[in-house]
């Protein structure tokens, strides 16, 4: 072929790609200046990429699957605490610390004069505290906020507002779905589902209602089917758990009726394994027979034989914190 028929094709390659550049400016000119055709290419190329990666072509159908967000009960503060075994030591005078492990040699500890060990209660860190008063409220502490085992400690009533009259009658760690049998120094008393008594400010939350010249007695971790109750007359009665009402808050119901005296001490136990006796050196023996003892909730009860002679079956549903 001739040179000038190759330079013939070249040249008219260049006027066929000008005219088209040439268009193509013109278009965008008009473009510039027309909201209405900008917003019309907008809309044409949208539909353009619809046909592309729509949910129906193999580009735009999902690729993973979907599911409900998972429900996390772990607050952001309990995540950032370190889980450490910690053993909670609380005097007679309300001084309380935390020691670590929970191989701690109690004989070793040290305390103010005129002032002994109360209890002592297996935790962790990331545990929670509750503390049940004379008063018929609960506190609650966060386990990671309590003072450190050098020295004796604080006073537990900078940490909450408990009156100078009113005492520490209970301490255990919360575990949620756990009822508890709380009972006023008269006999009366109810259950309660533990959920319900986690206070969230330092006044504590009030639960067993009280009237004049009552206090509350004590706290029982529900284990079992039946209730035992003894009195400051040494009187034992045995009934039916299902006879005591559950409640959130209130005064409760009768559990044994009293000439004089009042509540000693509860146990909830269940009929199968029988009911349990424990001692200050920690041995457990099961109680004879109870044939002689059972009754309904709200009877006197029988005068008890074989019975610690500190009124007190020794066992609170607490022991394996």
């Amino acid at each position: 072929m001739r040179l000038r028929s190759l330079r013939k094709l070249e040249e008219m390659e260049i006027k066929t790609e000008h005219g088209k550049l040439s268009q193509e400016r013109q278009g965008l000119i008009e473009l510039l200046g027309d909201t209405g055709k900008q917003w019309d290419k907008i809309a044409g190329e949208i539909k353009e990429i619809k046909k592309q990666f729509g949910k129906s072509t193999p580009l735009g159908k999902r690729k993973t699957g979907t599911a409900a967000l998972p429900q996390i009960d772990v607050s952001i503060e309990e995540a950032l605490i370190e889980k450490e075994p910690v053993t909670i030591v609380l005097s007679e005078k309300g001084w309380i610390r935390t020691l670590k492990g929970h191989d701690a040699d109690f004989s070793k500890l040290t305390f103010k004069a005129d002032d002994s060990l109360k209890y002592a209660v297996k935790a962790q860190t990331t545990d929670k505290l509750v503390l049940f008063a004379t008063n018929g409220k609960f506190y609650t502490l966060d386990v990671s906020d309590l003072p450190g085992g050098r020295g004796q400690g604080e006073p537990v009533r900078l940490m909450i507002d408990l009156d100078e009259a009113d005492e520490i009658l209970e301490g255990f760690v919360h575990k949620p779905g756990r009822k508890l049998l709380v009972a006023s120094s008269i006999g009366n008393g109810f259950i309660v589902a533990e959920e319900e008594l986690v206070a969230q400010t330092r006044k504590g939350k009030q639960v067993l209602n009280l009237g004049e010249g009552e206090r509350a007695a004590l706290c029982r971790a529900v284990q079992g089917d039946s209730v035992a109750v003894l009195g400051d007359n040494r009187r034992l009665l045995v009934f039916p758990l299902a006879e005591v009402n559950e409640m959130t808050r209130g005064r409760g119901v009768r559990l044994q009726k009293y000439r004089e005296g009042g509540l000693a001490d509860v146990q909830v136990f269940d009929s199968a394994t029988g009911l349990r006796i424990g001692d200050p050196s920690g041995r457990v023996r099961t109680f004879g027979d109870l044939a002689d003892y059972k009754g309904s909730r709200a009877q006197a009860g029988t005068a008890g034989k074989g019975l610690p002679k500190n009124n007190r079956f020794g066992i609170t549903g607490f022991e394996e914190n």
